[in-house]
């Protein structure tokens, strides 16, 4: 069973146990996280697409550790004006570990579980 979620603007297939380094969430690291935007689920070879989500699924995943990914190098040049300049760039990232995949009336979610949402990047 594997299913498509988004978050942070990105599409990741997940499957139980997958460990994901995903955009900065705001959820202290061992917290639980639940993504609601499911777009894709495929049990046993039965595929449901949502429109846009699924209704009633939802990814389960433990916040693991909160990291910095590597560092991107954005080098500016313009020819024979003597200008030169760079600029790096470490983007935040959160790990998360998949605990479950819960579909159907299973997937209705207690009101003390924290939602999954990004932080501001400025």
């Amino acid at each position: 069973m594997y299913a498509v979620l988004e978050t942070g603007s990105k599409q990741y297939r997940v499957s139980t146990g997958d460990r994901l380094e995903i955009e900065r969430l705001a959820v202290e690291a061992g917290q639980p996280v639940t993504f609601e935007r499911v777009l894709m689920v495929n049990q046993d070879g039965k595929i449901t697409i949502g429109s846009p989500t699924v209704a009633d699924t939802a990814v389960l995943a433990d916040v693991v550790e909160h990291i910095r990914g590597e560092k991107k190098i954005a080098f500016k040049m313009k020819r024979r004006k003597g200008y030169h300049k760079t600029i790096g760039h470490r983007q935040e990232l959160t790990v998360v570990k998949i605990k479950e995949i819960k579909t159907g009336a299973a997937a209705d979610v207690p009101p003390a579980t924290a939602k999954a949402e990004e932080t501001p990047t400025s």
